[in-house]
């Protein structure tokens, strides 16, 4: 379904509310909205990692199919859960969480056992990744608070989609540190390291 912009500023946010997908308007403080900005933080840091961080093409048309998802999920979080609504919704599927888990495994399989804590860093796609992969939790706390306040007209699915979304971006972080992809491998934390 098309989106037409045909104004990109419309002032009627200048009361410090905004409008949901069925048209109500609730406060900008709402923390549905907190959630689905922390989406759009999130798409746009994948952007970064996309356009600069050297990714191998598997991983970045990957990452590009995550990124029209984040629009979804935005979307989701924005449209409450009505009865017989006038038009049919765009939401989260289970089919969607499935997806980034066949990803985590896919990729995961490629790497050596986990026997550290990983620091972000590496390589500049792997840096980027963490990143992302940060504001991504953020996103999913958010859900969660807005889930805790709203649950009976949200959908749960974009929580578990930001849940698994941020293990896949730390696999993929570990994937572009690893050998396999050229890199030099994990960066590990030390405890008390720097004492």
């Amino acid at each position: 379904m098309p989106v037409h912009l045909t104004r990109i500023y419309t002032k009627t946010g200048d009361d410090g509310s905004t409008a949901l997908v069925d048209g109500s308007r609730t406060p900008k403080d709402d923390p549905r909205l907190s959630a689905f900005g922390d989406c759009d933080e999130a798409n746009s840091a994948i952007g970064v990692a996309i356009a600069l961080g050297n990714l191998p093409d598997d991983v970045r048309e990957l990452l590009a199919r995550v990124q029209n998802d984040l629009f979804d999920v935005g979307a989701d979080l924005a449209t409450p859960v009505v009865e017989n609504p006038r038009h049919e919704p765009l939401r989260i599927l289970g089919s969607d969480v499935e997806r980034l888990e066949s990803a985590i495994d896919h990729y995961n399989a490629q790497l050596a056992n986990l026997d550290s804590f990983v620091l972000p860093g590496g390589s500049t796609g792997a840096a980027f990744l963490h990143l992302a992969r940060t504001i991504v939790r953020r996103a999913e706390r958010h859900t969660w608070q807005a889930i805790s306040r709203f649950g009976e007209v949200m959908n749960p699915l974009p929580a578990r989609y930001l849940n698994r979304l941020s293990d896949l971006l730390f696999v993929l972080a570990r994937y572009a540190n690893s050998a396999a992809a050229g890199g030099a491998g994990d960066v590990r934390w030390k405890p008390a390291g720097s004492r």
